[in-house]
Parts: C-alpha cells; sequence; structure tokens
C-alpha cells in the first residue's frame, strides 16, 4: 500500500511540470509562428494579444483534465469492488420448511472443502440433544468456527447432512432457520444508536419495553445502562466505544436472551475480557442458556467446565469427547490443552 501510495503522489507531483513544459513548447511554437511576417502581414495588436492570450489561457483547463482522470481512476477501482460484491450469486433460499424447533441437532458424515481446497471438516458426526450444552475445543484452524457457520448456513457442507429436529437443514426456510438461532461473537457489532435500539434491532425492532429491560437484567446489563446519563435512550456512538468490552458483550448477551432462540452458539466470547468481566459474563451466560441447545466455543476452558459434554476438535475431526472430569482423567489431547492453558492464565 506504501509503494502505491507513493507511486501515485511520484505521478500527481510529475503532471504539473510535465503539462507545463509540453504548453510552454506548443506556446513557443504558436509564438514563433505567430511572429512571422507572412502571419502578422493582416493581423492587428489587439488580435495577436487575444490570440496568444486565449492560447495562454488553455494550459489551466488541460491541466485540470489531468487531475480528473486521477479521480476517476480512484472511482473506478472503488466502484470495480463494490460491483463485485453486488455480482455476487444471492445465497441458495431453497428450503419451504417454516417449523419451529426444539434443538435436536445432528451432524452427520458432513464434511466442508473451502475452494482452495482446504478441508476444514472431515467426516463429523456430533448428536447434540435439546437443552444440552456443547462446548468444542481445539487449536486454532481446528474448524470450530467453521463447523458453527454451517449450522446458520452461512456456508453449506460440501457433503453429508446437518439434521435439526430430524429436519434436514436444506429443507429448512433461511429465515426461519437463522430466526431459531441466536449468536454471540467476540466481536461485537454495535450501531450508532440508543441502547434500546441496539438490543431490539432487525428482527426484535418493537420489542415491547418490559422484554428489553428483562433480557438486560438477565445479561447483567442493567444496572450499567441505568448508569449512563440517559438509561436505555443514551446513544452509544459508533461501535459503542463508550462502553467497555465486557459492557459491550453484555448487550450481545441480552440479544440473544431477548430473541429468546431454542439454539444459542457462543463464539469466543469471553476470550477478550478480564476477570471480572468475564465473572458477570459467565452469569450472563448461565442465564442465557437456560432451556436451550447451547453450542460454546472457547479458548478458556475455565468459561466451559460445567458443560454437559466437552467435544474437543483436530484438523475438523472428533478426537476426544466427555465430560471435563472424564476427559482430564484421560490425560488426552483436552488433558494437554488444560494443562497449557493453566499455565497461561
Amino acid at each position: 500500500n506504501l509503494k502505491r501510495g507513493l507511486k501515485m503522489v511520484v505521478v500527481q507531483q510529475l503532471n504539473s511540470p510535465i503539462v507545463q513544459f509540453i504548453m510552454s513548447i506548443a506556446m513557443g511554437i504558436i509564438i514563433w509562428i505567430a511572429l512571422r511576417p507572412e502571419i502578422l502581414r493582416d493581423t492587428n495588436a489587439g488580435e495577436f494579444v487575444a490570440y496568444i492570450t486565449a492560447a495562454g489561457m488553455l494550459s489551466k483547463p488541460i491541466k485540470a483534465l489531468t487531475d480528473v482522470n486521477e479521480k476517476l481512476q480512484r472511482g473506478m477501482a472503488a466502484a470495480h469492488s463494490v460491483f463485485e460484491l453486488l455480482d455476487l450469486p444471492e445465497e441458495k433460499n431453497t428450503g419451504t420448511l417454516t417449523v419451529a424447533l426444539q434443538g435436536n441437532i445432528q451432524f452427520q458424515n458432513v464434511n466442508l472443502i473451502y475452494p482452495d481446497g482446504q478441508q476444514a471438516i472431515r467426516d463429523f458426526n456430533l448428536h447434540v440433544k435439546a437443552g444440552e450444552t456443547v462446548a468444542l475445543v481445539g487449536r486454532s484452524g481446528a474448524g470450530k468456527t467453521s463447523l458453527v457457520n454451517l449450522l446458520v448456513r452461512f456456508q453449506d457442507a460440501t457433503s453429508g447432512h446437518i439434521y435439526l429436529d430430524q429436519h434436514d437443514i436444506q429443507d429448512l426456510e433461511i429465515n426461519t432457520l437463522r430466526t431459531q438461532v441466536a449468536m454471540v461473537n467476540q466481536q461485537v457489532v454495535l450501531f450508532n444508536r440508543t441502547v434500546r435500539e441496539n438490543i431490539a434491532y432487525g428482527q426484535l425492532e418493537g420489542a415491547p419495553e418490559a422484554d428489553i429491560i428483562a433480557a438486560a437484567k438477565a445479561a447483567y446489563a442493567h444496572e450499567f445502562i441505568m448508569a449512563l446519563p440517559q438509561g436505555y435512550d443514551t446513544p452509544l456512538g459508533a461501535q459503542g466505544l463508550n462502553l467497555s468490552g465486557g459492557q459491550r458483550q453484555r448487550i450481545a448477551i441480552a440479544r440473544a436472551i431477548l430473541k429468546n432462540a431454542p439454539i444459542l452458539i457462543l463464539d469466543e466470547a469471553t476470550s477478550a475480557l478480564d476477570n471480572e468481566s468475564e465473572y458477570f459474563i459467565q452469569q450472563a451466560f448461565d442465564a442465557a442458556m437456560q432451556n436451550r441447545t447451547t453450542i460454546v466455543i472457547a479458548h478458556r476452558l475455565s468459561t466451559i467446565e460445567n458443560a454437559d459434554r466437552i467435544v474437543v476438535m483436530d484438523k475438523g475431526t472428533i478426537v476426544e469427547q466427555g465430560t471435563h472430569a472424564q476427559l482430564i482423567a484421560q490425560h488426552g489431547a483436552y488433558y494437554q490443552l488444560h494443562q497449557r492453558n493453566f499455565e497461561e492464565n
């Protein structure tokens, strides 16, 4: 980017002297021709001065035209990236089922291969019962986030089947599917609107005030929201930068609780928080997980020790699964991850 930027500055700075030099040569030729006796024979002084003045004034608009070209090139480059995005094919929504889900999830021989040939998920089989909390752990690149993306159809499996309540995920209408899955990610997206509008936005717009406050209380967010200058009517600013990381995270949890979806996905939601924030977030998670099928992705293993089942992934496959105590007793991959995590903390 620096090289490109310097190249553009050099071209811009050369532009002016080169155009002026060319115009000076042209002007010199015009004056040389104009001063020849046979040319001046039928020309008076006024006409001669007017002609030279007009020729001299040509340099400024010509120089301005070269500046326009640079702006046009910038615009064309920007338009190319915009139209490239607009020309992408729309995601397939061939499903027709609009059923209410209970939260049973089953992965059956699922494979995911990216266009570059990398296999993110390899022959994956897992059954999550309704109301169960399952934690996915493993090194970076093990395929945890890719698996979650398959569940909400941000990506489609290359082969295999995913069933929700015995319904193939491809048969579910995509908006119905995503309405019944709530996600809390590490990077929380907040808008330059009020706290109330940030909790109840999109499909949740127009939610009753009592429900919004109840969700905020369940997410341990009500107290700090009421401490803001205008409470729930306080504008948060771009990306909510006037809130701490833990407070932004609790706003996201309040959204998930307000959505009241049967399936909850927590994707590394506590990895960048301090211990005090993590305590409140963990309390909020415990409230959000009640009566929901929950899939948790976590690097901090202390946050998932109470999960009903822990699934250890490596290179897109399951290498171990069981409760925290069972996996520690096995002294396998999870035990090594736990020891390393404990030493880092």
